[in-house]
């Protein structure tokens, strides 16, 4: 007989959620046939697939003991190959936030791409010690936001299970308030608006579809933006996003008329090969956390915002931002 007694990192899991991770040699099908006849049981007792993990609850398992992979041979975790380089914005017990560079991609692509900010996130954890995967039975720290690969900005990462499960919750329900800064290439139509329109993500390609009207298959979209300053045809947009769909940001504007600079799928080609810009001009700014309780607690009513935001210099030289009673 073997035991796993359930720790914080593992609770408000699912059994066979759980079970998946601590032991991958396990098929599906097997798992739930142990859990039926009482093959493996929770605190001495039948359990189900179905039933929520809470700390210091005991698994036992009447099972082979090849199912535990202890003749598996350790291997280098893959996130050292990443470097352990951050900018960390805030960091305490639960969460880290940190300013993503520009293109940085923040999962594994397509292309196998090692180098990522979520393994980049692993190895600094791992080397302040935040982080040891041998330690864990089930819970790697993960990223609660995402950013496309050429915008940069704020990131946030959860070191804790209870973490990420409250983070996404926050973002889940819209309470937490994320801002962007961006560099159009025509101006928008007003000065200040929040906008609704339609969006659909087709399977296949990578292009957003927005339209004005409901559609099947588009979901509804909300965009507030406030013009900061002007020069020429370039315009300086603060953008609160009120919903966060694929591309919101690029295609809203651009249905608006107002395409990013630099963009290379939503934008203007003749402006963007006029400015010698091919990525889009857009930054995840600034964070505005609402009154929080729990783990999230020291990140109660406050706002992280990034201290700089490259294409300024560039374009606005000097401009002054909002401060948040602003907005």
């Amino acid at each position: 007989m073997r035991q796993i007694i359930i720790r914080e990192n593992d609770a408000g899991q699912r059994l066979d959620k759980f079970l998946a991770k601590a032991l991958p040699a396990l098929p599906k099908g097997l798992m739930c046939k142990f859990i039926r006849t009482k093959h493996i049981k929770r605190n001495g007792k039948r359990c189900a697939v179905s039933d929520r993990l809470e700390p210091g609850d005991v698994l036992s398992f009447f099972i082979s003991d090849d199912f535990f992979n202890q003749n598996v041979p350790r291997q280098t975790p893959v996130f050292l190959h990443a470097p352990a380089r951050l900018d960390v914005m805030y960091e305490d017990a639960q969460v880290l936030i940190v300013n993503k560079p520009a293109g940085l991609v923040v999962h594994t692509d397509d292309r196998g791409t090692g180098d990522t900010l979520v393994n980049r996130v692993l190895h600094y954890l791992y080397k302040t010690g935040a982080y040891d995967p041998a330690a864990e039975q089930s819970f790697t720290p993960a990223l609660c936001n995402r950013l496309d690969r050429n915008t940069g900005g704020l990131v946030i990462g959860a070191r804790t299970a209870a973490a990420l499960r409250e983070v996404n919750e926050l973002i889940r329900s819209r309470r937490l308030v994320k801002q962007y800064l961006c560099i159009t290439a025509a101006p928008p139509p007003k000065k200040q608006d929040r906008v609704q329109a339609y969006h659909r993500k087709p399977q296949a390609g990578n292009l957003v579809e927005i339209r004005d009207t409901p559609g099947g298959g588009f979901a509804n979209i909300d965009t507030e933006y406030r013009v900061l300053a002007q020069q020429k045809e370039l315009s300086l947009v603060l953008v609160t996003l009120h919903t966060g769909r694929t591309h919101q940001i690029r295609a809203h504007l651009a249905h608006l008329g107002a395409p990013l600079l630099g963009d290379n799928k939503y934008g203007n080609v003749q402006a963007n090969r006029r400015y010698g810009v091919f990525t889009q001009q857009l930054w995840a700014w600034r964070l505005i956390f609402p009154a929080l309780e729990g783990v999230l607690a020291p990140l109660s009513g406050r706002t992280i915002s990034a201290p700089d935001v490259p294409f300024l210099s560039t374009y606005f030289p000097g401009v002054e931002l909002p401060a948040r009673s602003e907005t």
